[in-house]
């Protein structure tokens, strides 16, 4: 029989989903290996197109190439900013957007497009959903991560070419995510980009339509 989930049990699921945090601010403490595996191993639970698990977790334990990666973010943040019109410039400013260089744990997420686990099952009309699968077990990681004390940032201002080309990865693997994984240095139940002006979460029925 499958386990039933009582009232307490969806309480604290929502609790999860809310305390859920993209976090910048990391203590440096190290995680404990057995922790890692752990959460990888509930990742590896995600749902997944045709069954392919395509995704590919890449562990960046290199401080030479934690810096490499540190210093192109960087370089990316200043160039976007250049880009952002005048009066949200100093907002942009104001925000933190990685911690390459604080967070333990750094983590490059790949989706195998070339994988033939799952026979092209659904991928093969759309292939797009290889992609979809690797985001939802990132997800998965994230909850997990959450659930244990930990935060998680996802790093988008990076050039996915260059970043692929630092860490290189196979021909067929396409970079989804660049993921900071550690203790947060302080937790909040109000997002950072809300707390600072930037963007406050919509209601969700601002993003439900009937046909």
């Amino acid at each position: 029989m499958p386990p039933r989930f009582g009232p307490d049990f969806q309480q604290e699921l929502g609790d999860l989903l809310a305390w859920r945090r993209d976090v910048r601010h990391f203590r440096s403490d190290p995680l404990e290996e057995e922790l890692v595996a752990e959460l990888l191993r509930a990742a590896q639970l995600a749902p997944s197109v045709g069954n392919s698990q395509p995704w590919r977790f890449v562990r960046v334990r290199s401080g030479e190439l934690r810096e490499a990666l540190a210093a192109h973010a960087d370089a990316e943040i200043a160039r976007a900013g250049e880009a952002m019109p005048e009066d949200r410039r100093p907002a942009y400013r104001a925000l933190k957007l990685h911690g390459l260089r604080e967070a333990p744990e750094l983590i490059a997420v790949f989706c195998d497009d070339a994988t033939p686990v799952g026979g092209r099952l659904g991928a093969a009309t759309m292939p797009e959903t290889r992609g979809f699968s690797v985001v939802l077990a990132i997800h998965t990681l994230w909850l997990a991560a959450r659930a244990r004390g930990l935060g998680l940032g996802w790093v988008s201002v990076v050039d996915p070419a260059h970043v692929s080309g630092l860490l290189g990865a196979a021909p067929d693997w396409r970079l989804i995510a660049l993921l900071c994984l550690g203790a947060p240095l302080e937790a909040d139940p109000v997002p950072e980009l809300e707390r600072r002006g930037w963007q406050a979460r919509l209601d969700w029925r601002a993003n439900v339509s009937e046909r």
